[in-house]
């Protein structure tokens, strides 16, 4: 895909939310301790090495050991992981 799909996201950042069903997902799924799981997921979005990928209705977001995926109508993160080193 284009810089265009990853412009779209990085421009809306600000709608990014996810339920609290979400952040204990991210939370367990990546063994964070933070308290804003969306803003961490936000900073990780902005880092200038992230690879965004728009398949169907979901963004993927790698950066670092991580995938985000988020959905691109209503920007909520459904879930992250870490990826498997290969």
């Amino acid at each position: 895909m284009n810089d265009n799909n990853k412009s779209e996201l990085i421009l809306n950042l600000d709608k990014l939310h996810t339920t609290d069903l979400g952040i204990e997902r991210i939370k367990r799924n990546l063994c964070l301790d933070v308290d804003d799981v969306v803003n961490w997921c936000r900073k990780k979005i902005k880092e200038s090495n992230s690879s965004i990928v728009r398949k169907g209705k979901n963004w993927y977001v790698n950066v670092a050991d991580y995938e985000i995926t988020v959905n691109a109508y209503s920007y909520t993160i459904i879930t992250a992981h870490k990826l498997k080193s290969k």
